[in-house]
């Protein structure tokens, strides 16, 4: 069976992700795999969050990430795909390409945030970051554009 990796950010783009996904995965008799990275905060000075602070803001955002991750599963198997979820904890880029690697993805579908070409210079992207080690074809899906 085909796999289809799906890294999801729980933004207002992982619904279209999501269903282009979906539609993929149908197409292709695949599984979807529906992967959620927590990305701890940074601490960029000597003034910023505490230890304890940082391992609450973690454990909420798992548990947050948790129900919205069944609830995303629930739709999909709904709609006769196999659904499994990941959950991990750390740097988006090379935990989605280790467990695409894993997993043996046939296909990673991911979403653009379609932020301008200044601060993706200054910041970078995920979407950049795997596009450049996947171990096979990504599929990219724009940011909706807003009606006018």
């Amino acid at each position: 069976m085909k796999t289809v990796l799906v890294p999801i950010d729980l933004s207002t783009t992982t619904d279209s992700v999501c269903e282009a996904a979906a539609s993929l995965a149908a197409g292709l008799g695949a599984k979807l795999i529906l992967l959620h990275i927590v990305q701890p905060p940074v601490i960029t000075s000597d003034y910023g969050i505490a230890i304890e602070n940082i391992e609450e803001i973690v454990a909420v955002s798992e548990k947050t990430a948790t129900e919205q991750l069944a609830r995303l599963q629930a739709k999909h198997q709904n709609q006769n795909l196999t659904a499994e979820i990941v959950q991990l904890t750390g740097a988006p880029v090379p935990l989605i390409i280790e467990e695409a690697k894993k997993r043996a993805a046939d296909y990673i579908v991911m979403g653009s945030h379609g932020h301008t070409a200044f601060y993706d210079l200054l910041v970078g992207t995920t979407t950049h970051g795997v596009l450049k080690k996947a171990p096979c074809p990504v599929l990219v899906v724009p940011k909706a554009k807003q009606a006018k």
